[in-house]
């Protein structure tokens, strides 16, 4: 190599440094080179005096590698750019800048109330909420004429933010494509584009060059942590609490080694509940779930109030249309049928200015509840078990195929830094809520139910 030549990327950092959408994720696996790539990505328009750039990582101290590589990159391709300590901003000689930024917390995102930037760039993208994702897009914008707004992240899977991300740019989609989401304002249409470019540790030949060895740390990792890291899998990861969650497609109609099935008609006589958590900037959760003869539960019916494709937001509904909502769907389905309801204890609470609850709400329109066992670590426990498999491959819970809000939520749920033993609550577990108050009024022992055979009919016939 050239002794003038700073920095030579490697065939998928060219891959993903010469995209035009406005959205690109880099990442998969550890090892793949997509810090560097971000760095060197930050610099493009550097020339230009108005451009301004920035770099976040979730804390600061996390950006003290990236600090460090752009210390050693920037300085000499730039000997008269000079960086600011204590404000971690980058100043190159045309004016532009390029900062190193943070949200520990979703409410630093004010941090960046006012401000605009031609470049963003997430590094670890799935530590993020998407709400903090979502209010930086609307900080890129132009600084001044001449320059391109784009937004760009890089990450390995797992993390609070690990749902969102899959869905946005992983799931349902083909790596290196380019996707158009169409957005109409007011009567005029506008395309956004995104695009996913997968990396391994075997895409970055100079780091196995240098350290071999670094697969067979990779290897020796505890099995989530192997699959994603070193293969980019991003069904399983480190810091997933449901990790015996399984949708296992081959396992469909012999029920075993799933927990996912196709739809079937609930017998009559098995008991039938239904589960709410409320919500309205966030989503609000409705489940319908039935147990078989032996104990076995299903999930066979949800309602989610989320606003389409934004994870984790609410379509704000008032209790009166949620309430009319679940009324419509009991008169249309569930005729005949006695459910009975549990709910987050919060819905007792008085409205405010209203003195009515939501609870109360509902009760106007005929649908009751019971106030649902809150005990968070006893409830998570019960699902857990539930989710056990026993010696033939038959699990304590079966989810329809239909409800696939749960089966997108659920598996990707990370334990909390602070209370470890409890999920972080920064992640969309508005459906765990109300499993959680369903098990709690159903409880079994660990592998209790697993052990018996299914209860479910021969006679599978479509449910709508």
């Amino acid at each position: 190599m050239d002794k003038n030549i700073l920095w030579q990327p490697q065939k998928k950092q060219i891959e993903f440094m010469k995209r035009c959408e406005d959205e690109v994720l880099y990442g998969g696996a550890a090892g793949g080179g997509k810090s560097d790539a971000l760095i060197m990505e930050a610099l493009r328009q550097v020339d230009i005096p108005n451009y301004e750039g920035i770099i976040f990582r979730k804390t600061y101290p996390q950006c003290a590698e990236l600090i460090s590589k752009s210390l050693y990159y920037y300085k000499k391709a730039y000997p008269n750019a000079k960086y600011n300590h204590s404000a971690h901003v980058w100043t190159f000689p045309s004016g532009a800048k390029i900062s190193f930024g943070n949200m520990h917390h979703i409410k630093d995102r004010i941090n960046y109330q006012g401000r605009a930037f031609d470049f963003i760039a997430f590094d670890e993208l799935t530590h993020f909420t998407f709400d903090e994702y979502s209010y930086m897009r609307s900080r890129n914008r132009p600084k001044g004429p001449g320059t391109q707004c784009y937004i760009r992240g890089a990450t390995n899977p797992g993390g609070i933010g690990h749902a969102w991300v899959k869905k946005m740019f992983i799931e349902g989609r083909k790596p290196f494509k380019t996707y158009e989401k169409k957005i109409d304002i007011d009567g005029r249409v506008f395309t956004r584009t995104s695009a996913f470019i997968p990396a391994t540790v075997y895409d970055n030949q100079a780091l196995l060059t240098n350290d071999i060895a670094y697969l067979a740390r990779l290897g020796d990792m505890p099995e989530a942590e192997k699959k994603a890291l070193l293969y980019g899998d991003w069904d399983t990861f480190s810091g997933q609490v449901f990790i015996e969650f399984r949708n296992n497609p081959d396992g469909y109609e012999t029920r075993r080694y799933t927990h996912v099935i196709k739809p079937f008609e609930i017998p009559k006589h098995w008991k039938r509940y239904r589960t709410f958590d409320w919500g309205y900037t966030k989503p609000f959760s409705v489940g319908w779930w039935a147990i078989d003869t032996e104990g076995r539960v299903y999930r066979y019916r949800e309602m989610y109030g989320c606003k389409k494709d934004v994870p984790n937001t609410g379509i704000r509904w008032g209790a009166d249309i949620i309430a009319k909502k679940i009324r419509e769907i009991e008169n249309e389905h569930e005729k005949g049928n006695y459910i009975i309801g549990f709910a987050d204890p919060a819905v007792w609470n008085e409205g405010s200015g209203t003195g009515a609850s939501v609870a109360d709400i509902f009760a106007k329109y005929g649908v009751y509840f019971e106030k649902g066992n809150n005990s968070r670590i006893a409830g998570k426990m019960q699902l857990h078990y539930r989710f056990n498999f026993d010696a033939e491959g038959y699990p304590g819970i079966y989810i329809f195929d239909t409800c696939k809000n749960f089966i997108r939520t659920i598996p990707a749920l990370v334990y909390d830094d602070v209370n470890t033993e409890d999920i972080d609550t920064d992640g969309e577990d508005h459906i765990y809520d109300e499993t959680r108050y369903f098990l709690m009024a159903n409880p079994t022992k660990s592998e209790s139910i697993a052990r018996k055979k299914t209860g479910i009919p021969e006679l599978e016939i479509e449910w709508e």
